[in-house]
């Protein structure tokens, strides 16, 4: 079995790297490459609670995934109703 730090540094590495990637992804045109910077970030956050308790890891996972595919899609909608290029 791999060493538990492999899974936190993983986790955090991939926390800030997808959040740099959300705060960049504004300036990105195509929505989806924003949903997956999105998820990076969720990834993240899920490995490092997974190095604490597997259960709080899966749901933080879903949570995060649903919450952030919901206003992303949302917003997206809204900008293309007002007329705006995505």
């Amino acid at each position: 079995m791999l060493d538990i730090y492999i899974w936190f540094y993983t986790g955090c590495a991939l926390l800030i790297l997808g959040s740099v990637g959300t705060v960049i992804g504004p300036g990105v045109k195509d929505p989806i490459i924003r949903t997956l910077n999105t998820e990076v970030a969720a990834v993240g956050v899920s490995m490092t609670f997974l190095t604490y308790n597997h259960t709080i890891a899966l749901l933080t996972f879903i949570a995060a995934t649903v919450i952030t595919t919901m206003i992303l899609l949302r917003a997206i909608v809204r900008l293309e109703e007002m007329g705006a290029k995505v």
